[in-house]
């Protein structure tokens, strides 16, 4: 029953750690707008788009995030009172799944597509590039912050079903 409370706070975590990401949405869609009515330079002009798109990718990726993990909380509940034994395994592949993805998306992809971005800045002296590149790390940047925690709760959250999974075979 204690892994049943720890997977829920951990959904509830989850939930949390996506308004983050919409926060951080709404910023970029509100400093599109910004730049679209105060841009006079045509520096400040070329980040309307990208910072729009950016704000755009952010609040999807929150809100998919969001109602993911708000349907978890009741269906684990759900799944545990089924089969708990189960319920166990299945979160045991799922996690382990995910800590693989954040290994390769969040802590290789993300920093390879910050450098890039950086070396655009560098090498191409056009305004829509430049607004282009700072975007993406912005967002990057963004994307790194709340996944490393959540890649440190799911890694927790994999451990207490490991010992959950362990006591079970014992």
């Amino acid at each position: 029953m204690e892994i049943l409370k720890t997977a829920t706070e951990w959904a509830k975590a989850e939930v949390f750690s996506s308004q983050f990401f919409i926060f951080f949405g709404v910023l970029f869609v509100l400093a599109s707008i910004g730049f679209w009515q105060m841009g006079k330079t045509e520096l400040a002009k070329a980040f309307i788009y990208p910072t729009l798109v950016a704000g755009i990718l952010l609040l999807a990726v929150g809100i998919g995030i969001f109602f993911t993990n708000k349907s978890r909380v009741t269906s684990f509940t759900i799944a545990y009172n089924s089969d708990a034994s189960a319920f166990v395994k299945s979160e045991i592949i799922r996690t382990e799944k995910s800590m693989g993805e954040y290994s390769t998306i969040v802590f290789k992809i993300i920093p390879l597509i910050i450098i890039v971005a950086a070396l655009l800045i560098i090498f191409i002296d056009k305004p829509i590039w430049r607004a282009i590149s700072t975007t993406t790390i912005a967002m990057m940047v963004v994307i790194l912050l709340v996944d490393n925690h959540a890649n440190a709760r799911i890694e927790a959250y994999n451990k207490q079903l490991l010992l959950v999974e362990k006591q079970e075979r014992n």
